[in-house]
């Protein structure tokens, strides 16, 4: 393929697609479905479990009506089978409703889920459950704040989340650090890596943290998202001005304490080359975005993330190799 952007990136080898990607297109889900992306996975009670963004209305208008979440369930991480209602109903008075973007973190038997509202501003909620049936809205945040990722294990008696406030006008927004006694109330925030020339050189947008954080022998593995634009393009996709593109990177952060950063990948580790992250089919072209991540027995890890604003899909990776992708500080 012909590199569109200004920078030249190239998918790490220690990554593979899976061959059945997208693993869950609109055509799988029984209700009004037109984009099926950005979706949070966790393992739960023996079963993967999946919240996704179905962003609804009429394709071939390129016109969008509203949105939902759904439900997916799987053995195997691969093949799924989608609950019959959207996950909320499209219930206004529902805590999530509308809530996009999910992550889902499983922490003291419960499971986590994050995502942003968009009303008042840019509003990220937590909500916990223990049946995906009631659900309890624990924190929102102030505006303006998205991409919240729970780490899946306490530290030092704290909840941790990743989290990239807006910064100012003209400023680059940078992935912070918050901890809570209890989930509501949140504090001690530290940026734990910056968005400058000198942490990425040449890069010129944004970055934010993906799934939650996977505990290693090494340190704490977060996948981020590391985005540039090219404004010399008119804009891949349906939208029809879409200039940036979103790739996939790495940090990793001391076990002990999660706020000291021991290493990153300079560069992106997955970007968007195979046909359904960057055609112009899709909502959104060249686009990954991971919300998703599962480490298993062996080493692998699963990652789930939206390809193209449309479809979601799955790569692996072994979690060592992971780990030689960072870079020491």
């Amino acid at each position: 393929m012909t590199e569109p952007g200004k920078m030249t990136w190239q998918t790490a080898p220690a990554f593979t697609r899976h061959p059945d990607n997208p693993v869950l297109t609109a055509a799988d889900v029984p209700y009004h479905a037109t984009l099926v992306f950005n979706a949070g996975v966790c393992k739960y009670q023996g079963r993967y479990v999946m919240v996704f963004r179905n962003d609804y209305g009429d394709a071939d208008a390129k016109r969008l009506d509203g949105r939902n979440q759904g439900l997916a369930l799987s053995d195997d991480g691969v093949h799924w089978h989608v609950a019959p209602q959207p996950l909320f109903h499209d219930e206004p008075e529902h805590c999530m409703y509308k809530a996009m973007d999910a992550r889902l973190t499983v922490l003291d038997g419960k499971v986590y889920m994050t995502g942003w509202f968009g009303k008042g501003g840019v509003v990220t909620g937590i909500a916990v459950t223990e049946d995906f049936e009631k659900w309890e809205l624990v924190h929102t945040t102030l505006p303006q704040n998205r991409n919240i990722a729970l780490f899946p294990e306490r530290v030092g008696g704290k909840i941790l989340r990743l989290e990239r406030p807006f910064a100012g006008l003209n400023a680059r927004s940078h992935i912070w650090l918050s901890a809570s006694d209890d989930g509501r109330y949140w504090g001690d925030s530290e940026i734990v890596l910056w968005n400058s020339d000198a942490t990425f050189p040449g890069l010129n947008n944004k970055i934010g943290p993906g799934p939650p954080p996977i505990r290693t022998d090494k340190g704490w593995l977060a996948i981020i998202h590391i985005v540039d634009t090219d404004k010399t393009r008119e804009g891949w996709g349906w939208r029809g001005n879409w200039q940036e593109r979103y790739s996939a990177g790495l940090m990793l952060l001391d076990l002990e304490n999660p706020y000291k950063l021991i290493g990153y990948s300079r560069s992106p580790v997955l970007v968007p080359e195979a046909q359904y992250e960057y055609e112009s089919k899709g909502y959104r072209d060249y686009v990954i975005f991971p919300c998703g991540a599962v480490p298993e027995d062996d080493g692998e890890v699963k990652i789930y993330y939206g390809a193209a604003d449309t479809v979601e899909c799955l790569a692996t990776a072994h979690v060592d190799e992971l780990l030689a992708l960072c870079e020491p500080v």
